[in-house]
């Protein structure tokens, strides 16, 4: 549910708006992520990221000498994801902030979304990665470190390419999508979600025909 909730959130928020517009202009707010607080998509926003954060907070880790460090990058990333949630960012040009908006508001949520992407960074980079001392990973092993290294870069990447985008005052809708994607992916390879959604399948089928 984690993976497929960070694959979900961007394409759901765009279609969102699209069906319950508060003006013609939402059809295409383009800003960032967490603009579409500011629109008929706030509840889905709040919703989906308020379901993340749950499943982060209750997420225990693997029983294994690393489980600490799963267990505390989870709660981190939930908390960073509840704030994300409960903090809006700035309103998008043209839309009229709220009386109880202030600037501390937005500086919270800046921290909190960084927070939550590098935490995204650290499962994918080091946790996913790592292998018992003195254990040789299998095949299957190696190829899956692969993919987490491959999704680890390209969340700090869609980092950086945010930090440049802002400063220059451009959208960073794109490379905050392309970090949730790429999180996404490595936490649904970790959980082997293919296998799992075949094996539910095969016992479904199996229930079916007795």
């Amino acid at each position: 549910m984690i993976g497929y909730l960070g694959l979900a959130l961007p394409i759901l928020l765009v279609q969102c708006v699209r069906l319950r517009p508060n003006a013609p202009s939402d059809q295409w707010i383009g800003d960032s992520i967490s603009a579409y607080y500011w629109t008929g998509a706030v509840p889905l926003f709040a919703g989906l990221l308020a379901a993340l954060s749950l499943f982060l907070l209750t997420y225990r880790g693997y029983d294994n000498d690393s489980h600490k460090y799963d267990r505390g990058a989870a709660i981190i990333a939930g908390v960073a994801a509840a704030l994300v949630a409960l903090f809006p960012t700035t309103p998008p040009r043209g839309i009229a902030a709220l009386p109880w908006w202030a600037d501390w508001i937005n500086v919270t949520h800046t921290v909190a979304a960084i927070t939550l992407f590098s935490m995204f960074a650290v499962f994918s980079l080091w946790l996913f990665r790592k292998t018992a001392p003195g254990e040789q990973p299998p095949a299957d092993k190696k190829w899956r470190n692969g993919i987490y290294l491959l999704c680890g870069i390209g969340i700090l990447a869609s980092m950086a390419s945010a930090v440049v985008a802002r400063r220059s005052g451009r959208s960073i809708f794109w490379p905050e999508s392309l970090a949730l994607i790429f999180f996404a992916w490595s936490w649904l390879v970790k959980g082997q979600a293919l296998g799992s959604i075949k094996s539910t399948l095969g016992a479904a089928k199996d229930r079916a025909t007795k």
